[in-house]
């Protein structure tokens, strides 16, 4: 049975879900999901830029690859990405090419974000498709793990 926003655990939680997974193996604590319009998880995924030595492993790049693997697309017209972290413009890049119907964050990353910080890149005019944006879904609990993490590792 699909699951929808108000079921549990929410889409969101699962994305919090795969963020604490990334902490856990040393990695900054962002998770990522995508999921179909009819409520259908695609993907999961969290940060691997240390495991896999590759700075293109952030979580939304990875559950992206996965989604578009699935669906044999590189285009997800009918899917939303949740993901705990404001993305950052490598990332909106991906999304606009994925031409995602709606993206839904956590936290705002005023360093590092690129969709309301930095080079808002949804609202260049060389952006090919802008999605649907929420900030700030379960924010303080995004901002905790974050400043958890990052304290833990001084």
């Amino acid at each position: 049975m699909p699951r929808s926003e108000s079921s549990s655990p929410s889409f969101m939680d699962l994305a919090f879900e795969e963020a604490c997974r990334a902490a856990e193996k040393g990695e900054v604590p962002v998770g990522a999901v995508v999921v179909a319009s009819d409520g259908t998880v695609l993907a999961q995924a969290g940060n691997r830029t240390e495991t896999d030595a590759d700075p293109s492993a952030h979580a939304e790049i990875l559950a992206l690859r996965f989604a578009a693997k699935k669906r044999n697309s590189p285009r997800l017209p009918d899917c939303d990405l949740y993901v705990t972290l404001e993305p950052c413009a490598m990332c909106a890049a991906a999304i606009s090419i994925a031409r995602l119907r709606k993206v839904v964050f956590a936290a705002y990353d005023p360093k590092g974000g690129a969709i309301e910080h930095g080079p808002r890149f949804f609202s260049q005019p060389t952006c090919h498709h802008v999605p649907e944006v929420v900030g700030g879904v379960d924010e303080e609990r995004a901002r905790a793990l974050l400043k958890t993490f990052f304290v833990d590792k001084r």
